[in-house]
């Protein structure tokens, strides 16, 4: 039997597990919100349908039959998780044909921790309105599992690196900002590590699971845009503290929480090697390719 995945949100993370699965004989599907991005995913292979919380999928069972594997990565809005929303029940449906469904969630969810440790026994308190929809998807999600008992999986993914979208670019660019805030710093995780973990997950399923996806040294983010800085032989931009410093009201609210976050189930269960520990790592790869 062909394997299928499809993908509610063909985005940047996914489109990387998408291009490893369909090297392995997946049949690989899903959405987005253009027409122009879904004819330039077309004539990567994919059959791709436009969806969103206004425009649901047209014919969703045919859209769906045949899926084995699932993944979620269309983030909440204020009405709730649009893919839940309008077809949750389209989901339930596919019952035992599913192998495996993943819910890409954010290390938002547990808040505001002034720096401590957290991993996925620590209980969720999202202190943003972004976090809190985020757990509330989280449990919709999750309800597909205890309902219904479909193989619900939940990745609680930390800040998104890599080719396109990392220091080094904002550095060429000059976009880079070196905002200083005593004691903060953030995980990571390079796009490549999400996938490896994903894949890990599909060949053994735990239903029910959650894992935190995350690299192995939270760090203050100027640490980061000075090491990219002297990669490229550029000077940094001058520190900026935290109070002065002209962010959105988005940037903002990443820096309302503070929190270190431990990923060793991704490692002891899922044996998961991370191919990029660290920003040096990731950043020196990046560099190498570009």
């Amino acid at each position: 039997m062909t394997k299928r995945l499809f993908c509610f949100g063909l985005g940047y993370s996914a489109r990387v597990l998408a291009r490893r699965l369909k090297g392995e004989g997946f049949a690989i599907a899903g959405t987005c919100r253009e027409e122009e991005t879904a004819a330039a995913l077309r004539r990567e292979g994919y059959e791709v349908f436009l969806f969103s919380r206004e425009r649901p999928l047209e014919k969703a069972a045919a859209a769906l039959a045949g899926t084995t594997h699932l993944l979620g990565s269309v983030p909440p809005d204020a009405e709730g998780d649009p893919v839940l929303d309008c077809h949750g029940e389209d989901i339930a449906a596919l019952g035992r044909g599913l192998k495996w469904i993943g819910y890409l969630s954010t290390t938002g969810v547990y808040g505001d921790r002034k720096g401590g440790w957290v991993d996925e026994d620590s209980p969720i308190e999202p202190t943003t309105e972004r976090g809190r929809r985020r757990a509330a998807a989280e449990a919709g999600w999750l309800d597909l599992w205890w309902d219904h008992g479909l193989p619900v999986h939940i990745f609680r993914l930390a800040s998104i690196y890599g080719p396109g979208r990392n220091a080094l670019d904002e550095v060429k660019s000059g976009r880079a900002k070196r905002v200083v805030k005593e004691g903060q710093v953030f995980s990571r995780i390079h796009v490549e590590d999400i996938a490896t973990v994903l894949q890990a997950s599909m060949a053994k399923p735990n239903p029910g699971r959650i894992y935190n996806v995350c690299d192995d040294d939270p760090a203050p983010p100027q640490q980061v845009v000075a090491f990219a800085a002297g990669l490229l032989g550029r000077d940094p931009p001058p520190e900026i503290p935290f109070e002065q410093a002209e962010l959105s009201d988005m940037a903002k609210s990443f820096y309302a929480e503070n929190k270190r976050v431990r990923n060793g189930r991704i490692k002891s269960e899922l044996g998961v090697a991370l191919a990029y520990p660290d920003f040096h790592v990731g950043l020196r790869s990046l560099l190498a390719a570009s």
